[in-house]
């Protein structure tokens, strides 16, 4: 593991690495009482040149940058934590799986160790980096996704901190996850506001393939609008589709009317989730207001999920040369 201390006084100290294990902290520390932390997740890849790829981490940390200064932690220079992983990651280089669906899941934390019981900007922290092996996300099954779409619980809110990649977020979501699965869903659709715009997936930013009203073929995904976690794989679906240039691609309100109405009128080709976790992962079907929408999902080579999955797993193993790849 990788640790680095901080504090008001002394600034940043020496990174050290070293074999995992515990930390030590004290009972009134300011990240277990008032969740003054945050974290990001990003993989190491083994191309079939046997060489090591991060993918894109340079928007992991931009966007730590970003939660850090929601949170009150100091900043921190991005490039040298960079360096700082990668040196961790050559260190432990023989953890990295042999394999196309298997990857070495980096885990950066930074938490306030200021032990107080007081609500104030800590003078102390600690950001630390930790590794573990990492293979498929969610269970291979036929048909997709199911998702729970029910607007009592909000993931996220106007003027929050949905934007950021803090434990709390995730933390209070876990309630609504397992009423999800009482109602034979894997995971919430999460909704936003009177008309049930759809955010995110879990823990997913989603994608609608459609034809659009004005009759268009289009790729649709919510906006960074406050309460979207601006998504290293949504970033770069959004660029990747762009660049072909076959059909619209936009950033834009989507509401379960607009999904149904669709559905109604069979204009829906696809649903998906995307993240760093699962990468490039197919809804099957939404519970909501006590219906059960199927939404169409084929094991199809030709379909848009698995060509995009296949175009992002060539650059991040290395078949495809990109500039989205950081070698260790």
């Amino acid at each position: 593991m990788l640790t680095i201390e901080w504090s008001a006084a002394g600034g940043w100290q020496a990174p050290l690495i070293k074999p995992l294990g515990n930390l030590s902290l004290h009972p009134a520390c300011s990240s277990l009482h008032y969740g003054i932390q945050l974290f990001e997740g990003l993989k190491v890849y083994r191309g079939d040149d046997g060489r090591l790829r991060l993918f894109r981490p340079m928007l992991n940390m931009s966007r730590m940058t970003n939660s850090a200064k929601r949170a009150c932690l100091p900043a921190f220079e991005q490039s040298e934590l960079l360096e700082c992983i990668r040196r961790l990651v050559e260190v432990d280089q023989d953890w990295v799986p042999h394999s196309d669906s298997a990857s070495l899941y980096i885990r950066p934390t930074f938490i306030s160790t200021e032990a107080t019981l007081g609500v104030k900007k800590p003078a102390r922290a600690l950001l630390y980096v930790i590794l573990c092996q990492a293979g498929s996300y969610f269970s291979s099954e036929a048909g997709g996704l199911s998702l729970w779409a029910d607007p009592k619980y909000t993931r996220a809110w106007k003027g929050g901190t949905g934007d950021c990649k803090m434990g709390g977020n995730y933390g209070c979501s876990l309630f609504a996850q397992y009423e999800a699965v009482d109602y034979g869903c894997q995971q919430v659709l999460w909704l936003y506001g009177e008309d049930h715009q759809i955010t995110e997936a879990g823990t997913m930013n989603i994608f609608l393939h459609w034809i659009n009203e004005d009759g268009e073929e289009e790729l649709a995904t919510p906006p960074l609008d406050g309460i979207i976690l601006p998504g290293v794989t949504r970033q770069s679906i959004l660029e990747l589709t762009r660049s072909w240039g076959e059909f619209k691609v936009t950033e834009r309100h989507l509401t379960m009317g607009q999904l149904c109405f669709a559905l109604q009128q069979q204009r829906l080709t696809e649903m998906f989730g995307s993240g760093t976790a699962c990468m490039i992962c197919p809804v099957g079907h939404v519970v909501y207001q006590g219906k059960n929408l199927h939404i169409p999902c084929q094991d199809n080579p030709s379909q848009l999920t698995s060509r995009i999955a296949k175009e992002l797993t060539d650059i991040q193993c290395g078949r495809s040369p990109s500039d989205w790849t950081f070698l260790v």
